[in-house]
């Protein structure tokens, strides 16, 4: 049958062998039911999350709006492309003095500004040279004095016009070059500017998860501060269920001695030991929320978990310890419960709860 469970043992007992630990253990106990009425949050508790509220509001309003500005202008490009005009601006007028030269392909060198003089005169100075020698001689005017004139000129004259029209075209091809240059100088310093604001944008999007961290900054301090404020109590009482129910466990004595078979269903094993437990801090009250602190039944609140039978409903009963506590108990699974009796489950801090009440009405129903 569901539930049962049959057990044959033979039992030797010592009366009350923990008899003179007994009034250490009842100390304990009774110090245990003192705190009860300490687990509150305390004064300096409340204190300092009221000081943790205030700084996060006060920063909230000094910093936010810094914070959102900042992210704002990020996403607008943080100024990157502002001086984009005025490289525009730069190199237009760069190429309207530039142009004219970089553009002319007429190299004749007597367009040259003040080359036609500079010929004049160099043409004055041989003539007057040649002519005065050969005047000197008395042969002025002679077929010799038009013959070496006309070389002289020649000699003088060539290499200036050659090297004017050179000096021409190199003036041209390097002012193209420069211009040519100065284009992809500033198509660069554009292009770096565009990067620069796509980047700053980029920027912005991170800051922008910032600043709307910055905005909630006070209202998550506060459920933080009430999270602590209803967490608090709630370890606190965890933390004396798990020592105060192995503590109890110790207070368990059998007397005389017997030997033979002994069955009783999981229902029965189980009202024993939750009725053991109920009392442990005085009364075993029907109320879910004195029951779900006594009993605290989740299952990662426990190791080396056995089970050993079965209420008449089908819920699993197990042997186990808490961990880090000696003492074995036997109970159900929060867990378990879940699945049979849900509305006898509750939460304590992180863990499970179970009112054992409810948890095996449906199994006494069915007994």
């Amino acid at each position: 049958m569901p539930g049962e469970s049959k057990q044959t043992q033979t039992q030797n007992s010592t009366t009350r062998p923990l008899e003179e630990a007994m009034p250490t253990i009842n100390g304990m106990l009774s110090q245990i039911q003192t705190g009860l009425g300490n687990t509150g949050v305390t004064g300096a508790e409340n204190s300092a999350l009221n000081t943790i509220q205030a700084n996060a509001n006060s920063a909230t309003s000094q910093f936010a709006p810094q914070i959102q500005s900042f992210a704002k202008d990020l996403l607008g490009g943080g100024g990157a492309t502002d001086q984009a005009g005025n490289v525009n601006a730069n190199y237009q007028r760069y190429q309207d003095q530039t142009n004219p030269l970089a553009s002319n392909t007429n190299y004749n060198p007597y367009d040259t500004p003040g080359f036609r003089d500079a010929l004049n005169t160099m043409t004055s100075d041989i003539t007057s040279g040649v002519n005065g020698q050969f005047a000197a001689a008395g042969r002025d005017f002679s077929g010799m004095n038009s013959q070496t004139l006309g070389r002289g000129l020649t000699q003088g004259l060539a290499p200036t016009i050659a090297a004017q029209y050179n000096q021409n075209v190199q003036n041209q091809q390097g002012a193209a070059g420069n211009l040519y240059s100065a284009g992809n100088t500033n198509a660069g310093l554009l292009g770096g500017m565009q990067q620069q604001k796509l980047a700053n944008q980029g920027q912005g999007v991170a800051a922008a998860g910032a600043a709307n961290e910055a905005q909630n900054a006070g209202a998550n301090a506060t459920l933080q501060a009430e999270a602590m404020r209803r967490g608090i109590p709630v370890q606190a009482l965890g933390l004396l269920a798990q020592i105060g129910i192995p503590i109890a466990g110790l207070g368990g004595q059998s007397t005389g001695q017997s030997s033979g078979t002994q069955q009783m269903s999981g229902a029965q094993q189980f009202g024993q030991i939750a009725g053991g437990l109920g009392s442990l801090f005085g009364g075993g009250g029907g109320t879910t929320a004195g029951n779900m602190f006594k009993m605290i039944s989740d299952r990662r609140a426990k190791e080396d978990i056995t089970q050993v039978g079965a209420l008449f409903d089908g819920t699993p009963v197990y042997r186990y310890r808490y961990i880090g506590q000696p003492a074995f108990q036997i109970g159900l699974m929060a867990q378990d419960v879940e699945k049979y009796a849900p509305e006898a489950v509750g939460q304590i801090g992180q863990f499970k709860a179970v009112d054992y009440k409810l948890a095996t009405d449906k199994a006494v129903e069915v007994a």
